[in-house]
């Protein structure tokens, strides 16, 4: 074998099937990207792109065959970035950090291993005490991605989720107010003809991306929220004079009983959403109108509201179409996991070169928020108290170790 080919072998000039040895220090990390088997899930949590940045940096990442396709990435990319392409589940969850976008299934437990991080949504509504339990049992560390905050107090998974949902709310309102679906009208105004109405209930990242789509086609928004500061800052973003107000039942039921699309867009910082709008409220809007509960993943805003999919996306209550599905986003995955890996990606090399997901909670308070379960039990004061669980505190573990 010539010097020349002898390089080339161990570079990406050689064609391969497996990837090129790095060396590794007692600081890499093993992760595993499974295939998504719930929820039409399209997405997955980091591209060929940030897998070559982490195998560069010494980690190795293991990625289930074909997990990436919902997004519109090949195998053949993962192989090229520096993974090892598994051809089943089983050999992803031998990994000691899992990376994936819903939340395990019944199947996925009996795969995950003992003492093993688990990262991905938790979507709280859908759980009840078992699962929890049952991650107790497998002595799981799990992160809510919902949950994990950035150095400034904001949430970087959920604003980066929340600007594609906002993004794509409008789109879908317009697919179900035409006249293949509803009422067969326009989402906007043109001349002449008096435009959509829109409410928007919260004043956050999902009401502001929502309404600019809905201002550039030409529809009339109202936004409510709870708070004033947020109205405030929601109109500052925007750059114009929009109608805002304080959710007021009397204004609120005016509001509802008259609009063509309503968007609940309000989250809670821990737990459930708040329901604003009553099953009465939904009896007395018009036949065919059309409800998105973007916040459906805690619990949603509207009391008709219940959990939908993909496949079967709307159901009608009272006469108005309802939109209730959880993972808006990955309606448009490729997109969507590029905004995850972009935001998975710096904190992951960051925990290898502190020394592992431990280290990384105990460094950085604003990673600790995302953790609801420690080896085996609950640390969310709300998820315990939910369902009657044991409960363990990571400030008093952090005070601890000092």
């Amino acid at each position: 074998m010539t010097g020349f080919e002898e390089l080339a072998k161990q570079t990406a000039l050689y064609p391969q099937e497996a990837p090129v040895a790095l060396k590794t220090s007692k600081n890499s990390l093993l992760i595993g990207l499974p295939k998504e088997v719930a929820m039409q899930e399209n997405r997955i949590a980091l591209t060929p792109e940030a897998v070559a940045i982490l195998v560069r940096n010494g980690h190795e990442v293991i990625v289930e065959k074909g997990a990436g396709e919902g997004a519109k990435f090949t195998d053949t990319e993962y192989s090229e970035a520096g993974a090892l392409i598994a051809p089943s589940a089983k050999e992803v969850y031998e990994a000691n950090l899992i990376l994936k976008i819903e939340p395990l299934i019944d199947e996925e437990f009996s795969l995950i291993k003992s003492g093993s991080t688990l990262i991905s949504a938790l979507n709280l509504p859908a759980h009840d005490r078992r699962y929890f339990e049952r991650l107790n049992e497998c002595n799981i560390t799990g992160l809510g991605y919902e949950y994990i905050e950035d150095r400034g107090g904001g949430l970087p998974i959920i604003r980066s989720m929340s600007e594609i949902a906002g993004s794509t709310v409008m789109l879908i309102a317009s697919e179900y107010l035409n006249s293949a679906n509803g009422r067969g009208i326009i989402l906007g105004g043109i001349t002449g003809i008096p435009p959509t109405k829109v409410v928007i209930l919260g004043a956050g990242t999902v009401a502001e991306y929502a309404a600019r789509t809905a201002i550039g086609l030409g529809a009339e928004i109202k936004v409510f929220d709870k708070y004033l500061y947020k109205l405030q800052r929601f109109k500052y973003s925007i750059g114009q004079h929009i109608y805002t107000a304080i959710i007021d039942s009397d204004t609120l039921t005016e509001a509802i009983q008259r609009a063509d699309v309503v968007i609940g867009s309000m989250r809670s910082e821990e737990g459930m959403s708040p329901v604003v709008v009553t099953e009465e409220m939904v009896a007395q809007m018009k036949p065919d109108s059309v409800i998105i509960d973007v916040a459906i993943d805690q619990g949603g805003n509207f009391e008709t509201s219940r959990m939908s999919t993909h496949k079967h996306p709307i159901y009608r209550q009272h006469g108005v179409i309802h939109y209730c599905v959880p993972n808006i986003a990955s309606r448009v995955a490729h997109t969507a996991s590029m905004a995850l890996s972009n935001v998975f990606l710096p904190f992951l090399l960051q925990t290898g070169t502190i020394g592992g997901i431990e280290e990384m909670m105990y460094a950085n308070r604003w990673f600790m928020k995302g953790v609801y379960s420690h080896k085996g039990t609950l640390t969310n004061a709300y998820i315990a108290k939910k369902f009657n669980m044991r409960y363990k505190d990571l400030e008093l573990l952090l005070a601890a170790r000092f």
